[in-house]
């Protein structure tokens, strides 16, 4: 199954989830922030979130400060 991360084609499996994709990216689970379609979604439901065909995922990492 596809989808896009950060604009990028990305062969990924079909039972996939959040977690999943950012461990097979190598990218760290503490101070990410991931947003599916332009919604930003919560660490808490990374692991239950299945990523669907086509899925826009942005990565972001979290920066503190003011």
């Amino acid at each position: 199954m596809n989808v896009f991360v950060n604009e990028q084609t990305l062969e990924i499996a079909p039972d996939c989830n959040i977690e999943e994709l950012l461990e097979a990216l190598d990218k760290p689970l503490q101070g990410t922030a991931v947003a599916v379609n332009q919604n930003i979604l919560s660490r808490s439901l990374w692991s239950d979130y299945s990523l669907q065909e086509g899925d826009h995922i942005s990565l972001f990492q979290a920066i503190a400060g003011g």
